[in-house]
Order: C-alpha cells, then structure tokens, then sequence
C-alpha cells in the first residue's frame, strides 16, 4: 500500500491554509500541520517531516525565503513549493535558486494544485515553463562583464550539456527526447546525470544554473 503523500501548509493567512486544506484532503492528501509563521514552518517540518512543504513567501517574523533555506540545510529535507501572488515576483528565484522545487500563484485551482503537490512528490520540479521561463530570463540577466562559467560545468559530457540546455529552455523529457532522437529513458538518465554531478536537487536548480552560467542566455 502506498504510504500517503504528507504535506504541511506555511501561510500566514488563515483563510489561504483553510482553502488549501479543504482541496488537498478532499484528494486524499495527509494535511500534517499548518503554520503562519516562517519559524513555525521550520519547527512543523522538524516535527512532521512532511514530503511536500507548500511556503508562502512573505510572513511575519521569518520570512518563506529564510525557512525554506533553514529547511533544505537540514537532514532529509522535503520539497518546497513556494506561494505567491505575483508570477514574476523576485523573492521566488531567490527561492528556487536555495533548492524549492517550484512556485504557484495563490489563485491555482484546486486541480492544479493536487497535482502539482504530486509531482514534486514524486521527484518531479513544477516548472511551469510559460511562467518559470519568464522568471528566469527577467532575474538572471547576465552583467555586462563576462561571467565565468561555473566550474562543475565542465563535469558534463557534451550531449549533458546539451540536453541542460534544453531543460533550461522548459523542454520536458518527452520533447527532448523528440528533439535528439532519444528515448525518453535515455533522456531521464541524462538528467539524472546532470543533477548528480551539478549537486542539484531538481530540475529548477538546474535551470537557475543554466542561465547564472550563461549555457543559456535570457531571450
């Protein structure tokens, strides 16, 4: 038997964690704790450990930036998805560059929702490539000075480059893999190569370093 999908729900505001609640159990979700506090959301984590964290960005005494940061650094750390109002808001790729596995905007349906909160479950990143993509290229605009690249870069074979590129570009493994002639397999592997030898947890950390080391360039 499947063991249930355990989430805890940070928001400050009591109505937006009631809502939230109502959908994810309603799918047979584990709701495992609440908090409206950026503290409370690390210590109900410490104490629940969750799969799945769903983190405002903005609350009262320790903001969703510094809890998912405080989160991550500990040991067998869930994902964190990180809620918002604003779809290009700054404070989210400060977060996704920490390690979250994505964002949603506070207004989602409850479909998407459920859904999203699955997919990062199963290892999965929520990037939203029509949205992500446009985060990316508005806060990593490169510098007018020439930026070394990051030095793990070099780790990669050149079809792992490659196929970084791509992920960069919101591609999913089943468009990549049409796009090199692949198999969908093949391009998992690659992927999981990409992460391991990058030191990254998901697909959004490895789209972040793909524009920070100007493999891919905002367009």
């Amino acid at each position: 038997m499947t063991e249930p999908l355990r989430v805890v729900i940070a928001d400050d505001q009591a109505l937006v964690r009631a809502g939230f609640r109502m959908i994810l159990t309603a799918d047979g979700i584990d709701v495992v704790a609440e908090a409206a506090t950026g503290a409370e959301a690390v210590e109900a984590v410490r104490q629940a450990g969750p799969d799945v964290v769903l983190m405002d960005i903005r609350m009262p005494t320790m903001d969703g930036i510094e809890a998912t940061r405080r989160i991550l650094a500990g040991p067998n750390p869930p994902r964190v998805i990180m809620l918002t109002t604003f779809d290009l808001d700054n404070y989210v790729y400060a977060a996704l560059g920490l390690g979250a596995s994505g964002f949603l905007l506070k207004d989602v349906t409850p479909e998407y929702l459920v859904a999203a909160v699955r997919i990062v479950r199963d290892g999965d990143a929520l990037l939203a490539p029509s949205i992500t993509r446009r985060l990316i290229e508005r806060f990593a605009t490169p510098e007018p000075r020439e930026t070394p690249p990051h030095r793990d870069l070099a780790a990669l074979t050149p079809r792992e480059r490659e196929v970084l590129t791509l992920v960069a570009q919101g591609l999913s493994n089943v468009e990549i893999a049409g796009r090199l002639f692949l198999s969908e397999a093949t391009v998992k592997t690659h992927v999981a190569r990409i992460l391991a030898k990058l030191g990254l947890r998901d697909r959004v950390q490895a789209v972040v370093v793909a524009y920070e080391t100007r493999l891919v360039t905002p367009s």
